[in-house]
């Protein structure tokens, strides 16, 4: 980063002292020099502690769906907290947004958590006791939270490691889990229609489920070919598997009611977190009635001391609300098309080579090829490091994103047309600077 600094640095050492690496999650170290320190945020920007202020798009990792410090989900927070906040009972905050969840998701039963992983976890759970069975399909690049069972082949494995696509390796993520835990799970590519046919008949009768990210959310927001999706839909039918979607991204992010709208394709469980609470700690598990009647006292565990606790339903309850009532989905939209049809038309005067993948309220910028990704295998053909050029000239001007272009670029209600303007004006300059050309790029019109 090319800002004044000195505080970042001063309170990252005093970090160091304290928290292994200075950081709560791995994820948010960026190295000695630039791990960031943020101060505050407001609508779609962040300030560090040096006062170095940021057009957000990183977006806490996405949740950030209305904007930061959203006045009316803050207002009706700080209201409920002054008669308590935890109170091992149901309350009626949590009945309201049980009932407007439903609505929106479409789905028939609903548990409150706090984390994406814990969704993910129960939701597994809850598909082997209702099948019986045990081992589930899970696909490469995709993330499914931090629990063993599903930590291998995700979006940090080495591609060139996967081994043969028709018989893939099972890569683990992190030390310290027991090897044996990956014979459960049965990996596949993305998006490919003919080994998952394949897998299906070889371990369908074994399978409690297949689990997948409609949208490759940590991984260049790959999208899924919806002849394969449906495919999967079909064959899980078919042998009697529970489809698991992992809604922790695209669940109020693609349309009201997720992924399972936007695709027009239904899952039978699905986890929900992030853009649900608009970044308070709040997440879900969802699905049938058949198979949530298994979440029964002294059946299936299913609990927590914090899940549905008074600060994280009511933010929730806010923040659908205002989806569900405001043209929320639609303006980002049409937001986000202008800046990923903009960073296009920059990228191609400058005659670099590229994709702009996903949907418009969460995408990602590739470099290096013109051929969009449909599986993590593609993906690692992209120039990585070249994006990471890219991504800290915009940094330094002003634009905070990820510079691994893995991750995704977040939009919210709060970047409106005048952010769009601002931000593609330090695109243009950040992408002069770094490909060497001088740019003169017409504007797409409003």
């Amino acid at each position: 980063m090319s800002h004044t600094q000195t505080k970042t640095h001063q309170l990252f050492n005093q970090a160091k002292q304290y928290i292994p690496y200075g950081v709560n999650s791995n994820f948010r170290y960026w190295g000695e020099e630039d791990t960031p320190i943020m101060a505050r945020g407001a609508g779609a920007y962040v300030w560090d502690v040096d006062d170095n202020r940021f057009i957000d798009y990183r977006l806490g990792f996405g949740p950030i769906i209305l904007g930061h410090a959203h006045p009316e989900v803050n207002r009706r927070v700080a209201a409920a907290i002054q008669d308590g906040v935890l109170f091992a009972a149901t309350t009626p905050i949590e009945i309201e947004l049980a009932e407007r969840f439903t609505r929106m998701t479409g789905m028939d039963k609903v548990r409150l958590s706090n984390t994406g992983t814990e969704a993910n976890m129960h939701a597994l759970r809850i598909a082997r006791a209702y099948t019986g069975r045990e081992k589930f399909i899970k696909f490469e690049g995709n993330y499914h939270g931090n629990f063993d069972y599903v930590m291998f082949s995700g979006p940090t494995a080495k591609a060139e490691l996967l081994g043969p696509r028709r018989q893939p390796h099972r890569l683990r993520a992190t030390e310290g889990m027991p090897v044996a835990i990956r014979n459960y799970m049965i990996p596949l590519p993305y998006n490919d229609i003919e080994l998952f046919e394949r897998a299906m008949v070889e371990h369908g009768e074994e399978l409690a489920a297949v689990v997948l990210e409609p949208i490759m959310g940590n991984v260049a927001c790959i999208l899924p070919d919806l002849a394969w999706l449906q495919r999967v839909r079909a064959l899980c039918d078919e042998f009697g598997v529970v489809l698991i979607f992992d809604e922790v991204k695209t669940g109020f992010r693609l349309a009201r009611g997720g992924a399972q709208e936007y695709f027009g394709v239904k899952a039978d469980l699905a986890a929900y977190a992030k853009a649900m609470g608009n970044g308070f700690p709040v997440s879900a598990v969802a699905g049938r009635n058949e198979i949530m009647a298994m979440v029964e006292p002294g059946r299936v565990a299913h609990g927590g001391t914090y899940c549905g606790n008074v600060v994280a339903a009511t933010a929730a309850a806010a923040t659908l609300e205002i989806i569900e009532t405001q043209p929320v989905i639609e303006t980002i939209f049409a937001n986000g098309r202008r800046l990923m049809e903009g960073i296009h038309t920059i990228l191609t005067h400058v005659g670099v080579p590229h994709v702009v993948s996903g949907a418009p309220s969460m995408f990602s910028v590739l470099l290096g090829k013109d051929e969009a990704p449909t599986d993590y295998r593609s993906y690692s053909e992209f120039d990585a490091d070249l994006f990471g050029r890219l991504g800290a000239a915009l940094i330094e001007r002003g634009i905070l994103v990820d510079d691994d272009p893995r991750e995704p670029w977040f939009l919210s209600y709060s970047h409106d047309a005048a952010v769009i303007d601002e931000t593609l004006d330090l695109i243009e300059n950040a992408a002069s600077a770094v490909f060497g050309r001088s740019l003169q790029v017409r504007r797409l019109a409003a």
